[in-house]
């Protein structure tokens, strides 16, 4: 859908173009029914309407992993109910070649249009894999072989003292509570980021953002000559 009255630069030209050539239906609707249906007032004047949210399995995670020849990289978010940084997490995930993110079903945000609008277009290429039981769910990965490392305050050493060139899984707990207790009963240990200030963590996103290039870093990848700084 596109706002009647927008002015088409080359993008949306080019957006209505591929549409059209994809068989996909353009229709100009009035501005306020892109506002309706974006659940927003803050867009481009382009809307495009998809199916809802599939869901992966955690074997479908790992075999990402798989298919690139890597050692699996995976968040599990122990009770995340804010889109804004679940959207954030799966956009770092991609952005730091991180292999999937696994959420539970209850007590946590899913794959809502905020969750797609925060990620940036990140949850088209990132699976996601919602479980029933995520204490369940960290054991069928230590059974594959990853190592599950959780991400607290009180954590017996530094993030970086973890060995993230492993198979591992990085536990993000909630919000407010951080990571329960039975979820941190299953991680082989728990690894804190030092807090230097009078705030007493860290944003869960920015959290793993800081865990996830560490891994990045420990894995020797090498930044590319179109990548910025």
């Amino acid at each position: 859908m596109i706002a009647d009255g927008i002015e088409r630069g080359p993008q949306v030209e080019e957006i209505v173009e591929r549409a059209r050539g994809a068989g996909v239906a353009v229709e100009s609707v009035d501005r306020r029914e892109l506002d309706r249906s974006s659940h927003t007032r803050h867009h481009q004047g382009v809307v495009a309407i998809t199916p809802d949210a599939r869901y992966a399995t955690v074997e479908e995670v790992l075999a990402v992993a798989s298919d690139r020849g890597q050692p699996p990289l995976v968040v599990v978010l122990d009770g995340i109910e804010d889109p804004h940084n679940l959207g954030a997490i799966v956009r770092t995930v991609d952005c730091a070649g991180g292999h999937g993110v696994v959420v539970p079903e209850r007590r946590a945000v899913g794959l809502t249009p905020g969750v797609v609008r925060a990620s940036a277009g990140a949850t088209e290429h990132v699976k996601v894999a919602r479980v029933t039981n995520l204490a369940r769910a960290i054991d069928d990965l230590k059974a594959a072989g990853l190592w599950v490392v959780g991400l607290d305050a009180a954590g017996d050493r530094a993030y970086w003292d973890a060995d993230f060139r492993r198979p591992v899984a990085i536990v993000i707990g909630s919000e407010g509570e951080g990571v329960s207790r039975l979820v941190r009963e299953r991680c082989d240990f728990v690894v804190r980021l030092p807090v230097l200030g009078r705030i007493e963590s860290l944003n869960a996103s920015v959290a793993a953002a800081i865990a996830l290039y560490e891994a990045v870093r420990q894995r020797g990848v090498t930044p590319s000559a179109s990548s910025p700084g």
